[in-house]
């Protein structure tokens, strides 16, 4: 089945570097699940305050500079937070990354500069991650939606 970036989402697009927007309009003819642009472009009061509430954790993000986006799975006409269904869309992130030859990053694997270099699913590349916090002792933190420019 193939799948189209709806009108708000592209308008989320706006602002976005052209890099990234080339990798989502690739993404989305590739994806096993359905997905739309929830975020671009971020303004530094939209950044404090989700920092303040911790949806976010730094102050540098990359949404700022046009260099991030956030993407909502659909399941029928409803946004899912299943993390499952991301790892999907990171899937067909990453074969978009290659063709277009842009490198990004995901929220689930932080520990990955680039995604395309990743030899492996994308869930793998999450479970590593995991894995690799918790033997450090941390806390992962999980932001599957979250893709950025390398």
């Amino acid at each position: 089945m193939s799948f189209k970036l709806s009108q708000r989402s592209l308008d989320r697009l706006e602002g976005v570097d052209d890099r990234l927007v080339t990798v989502v309009r690739y993404a989305i003819l590739e994806t096993k699940v359905d997905f739309g642009v929830i975020q671009g472009l971020r303004s530094i009061e939209e950044q404090k305050e989700l920092v303040a509430k911790g949806a976010s954790q730094t102050m540098k993000s990359k949404h700022i500079d046009g260099e991030a986006v956030d993407l909502m799975v659909y399941v029928g006409s409803r946004g899912s937070w299943e993390l499952n269904l991301y790892d999907d869309v990171a899937d067909a992130m990453k074969k978009a990354a290659q063709v277009c030859d842009v490198g990004i990053r995901w929220g689930c694997a932080w520990h990955i500069p680039d995604i395309r270099e990743w030899d492996g699913t994308m869930e793998e590349a999450m479970n590593s991650y995991i894995d690799l916090r918790r033997s450090e002792g941390r806390r992962p933190f999980l932001d599957g939606p979250h893709f950025e420019l390398a």
